[in-house]
């Protein structure tokens, strides 16, 4: 059976919110696209660009911040780099100029409304969320290129494998689901995060891999730090306020502090009482999807709609677990990762393709296995831990109010962050191999639930939450 490899840094991606699958992934095409064409023809010859949206893109695109997405994708801007606050202002002037500067460098007529065009009733078959880049040169020749964002920030390209356009590579310990990862575990007698650090070697060096992850946790802990010191009104128009400035604020009471480390300080001089430590991962996840649905700097983990689950139970880790050194993070960051590798190849990390449980539920179960090997716990105990949370999230539907990343999928974070702490706990007390459920038997009631769930709870807006509570939100 041939093995897709994933790394470590395909499962956790530096972007830019509120959706990885709507938002990043369209970005991300846009620039392969872009990149393509370069390859082929001048920037500075094509007259003209028509995008194509479709499926989940396209019923919940606007809401999800797709079209500005991949507006910013054909600028050549990067999701990584970016100023997030010069993202509107781009945008704007886009609008007011009726123009759009093809790769930073070419300046094409470009409107919003014909340009830019959401096809609600049309799906391609390969995948729900679907768009297509239809270029037209000034000598009259077309350019024309189709891709699928398939969640998490993933893209494939019309005909390409799973992989995408990912350089084939041998790994030293190569998995398609929970048993590979035992059998390798076994016979080396690794634990999972060591063998997930030898495989990254077939990219980069241990060093490398390691400065690498400590990048990731550092975009994590930006972003739930600055998510905590946030206050006002989430964008969209559902007038959502932010809650966790408050929470933060009531929470560490009066206590001074300048910068993350006095702040977690801080924290941790708060006591460890069961209401305080719950109310305190409720805040992390909180401030991350807040970040996330503002078009803040976001870490897919693995997506963006499930961006706060991992960063709040790796910050409840260091805060009341002291797990604070720099390979105690990134331990846990690697076994993440490799959880959610298997969740991606037996199943799905995208809502348009199985529903909130393929983000929430596989964030959730991600740091579940990695806090319970952080722990202390055995190979086992942390499989046992993923299987546990994703058990308890089969089913769960993506049905956000509006089209937008916000209700009911902020709160989301914070179910997923504390049933990640349990299942982590109820693990560690229990001895896995009376388990009657095995980690790749949830993976795979997990898929089957998802071909059976109906298309109106896959991210299209189109039941559920989405419309007990109609809006006719003019932007979405």
């Amino acid at each position: 059976m041939p093995h897709e490899a994933i790394s470590v840094f395909d499962m956790f991606k530096i972007g830019v919110g509120p959706s990885s699958s709507h938002t990043l992934g369209p970005w991300r095409a846009a620039l392969r696209c872009l990149d393509n064409l370069s390859k082929q023809y001048p920037i500075a010859t094509v007259k003209a660009v028509t995008v194509l949206l479709y499926g989940s893109l396209a019923k919940t695109g606007k809401g999800h911040g797709t079209d500005i997405a991949v507006l910013m994708g054909l600028m050549k801007e990067d999701p990584v780099t970016i100023d997030v606050n010069s993202i509107h202002p781009k945008i704007a002037q886009i609008k007011s100029t009726h123009s759009l500067l093809l790769g930073g460098e070419h300046s094409i007529p470009f409107e919003f409304k014909e340009d830019l065009v959401f096809l609600t009733n049309e799906s391609l078959p390969f995948h729900p969320n679907g768009l297509s880049f239809l270029i037209t040169l000034n000598n009259g020749e077309q350019f024309s290129e189709t891709y699928f964002s398939t969640g998490g920030g993933f893209v494939v390209k019309e005909g390409e494998s799973a992989a995408g356009n990912k350089e084939s590579v041998e790994l030293a310990f190569p998995t398609n689901n929970a048993a590979d990862i035992l059998h390798w575990c076994r016979k080396t007698g690794m634990a999972i995060h060591e063998m997930v650090l030898e495989n990254e070697t077939s990219w980069q060096s241990e060093e490398e891999t390691k400065k690498g992850v400590l990048a990731i946790w550092h975009a994590m802990r930006d972003c739930t730090y600055r998510g905590c010191h946030s206050k006002g009104e989430l964008p969209g128009g559902l007038q959502v306020r932010r809650r966790a400035f408050e929470l933060n604020k009531k929470l560490i009471n009066k206590q001074p502090y300048n910068n993350y480390e006095e702040w977690l300080t801080a924290i941790k001089n708060g006591g460890h009482s069961f209401n305080y430590i719950l109310d305190w991962v409720s805040c992390f996840a909180l401030a991350v999807n807040e970040e996330n649905a503002s078009f803040g700097r976001v870490v897919t983990a693995p997506t963006n709609g499930a961006a706060g689950v991992i960063p709040a139970v790796l910050q409840y880790y260091i805060a009341f677990c002291e797990g604070g050194t720099e390979e105690k993070i990134i331990q846990f960051l690697l076994t993440a990762s490799e959880i959610g590798s298997i969740f991606k190849k037996g199943a799905t990390i995208s809502a348009a393709m199985g529903g909130c449980q393929a983000e929430i539920g596989v964030s959730s179960a991600m740091a579940a296995g990695a806090l319970s090997e952080c722990m202390g716990g055995t190979q086992q105990q942390a499989l046992m831990a993923a299987e546990i949370a994703m058990e308890h999230h089969l089913g769960l539907t993506c049905d956000p109010i509006g089209g937008l990343v916000q209700i009911p999928c902020i709160e989301r974070n914070t179910m997923g962050a504390i049933k990640a702490i349990t299942a982590s706990q109820l693990a560690l007390q229990s001895t896995p191999d009376f388990a009657l459920v095995s980690l790749d038997k949830v993976i795979a009631t997990m898929w089957t639930t998802a071909l059976d769930m109906n298309s109106k709870y896959k991210e299209t807006a189109d039941g559920g939450l989405a419309v007990q509570v109609p809006l006719g939100l003019s932007e979405c």
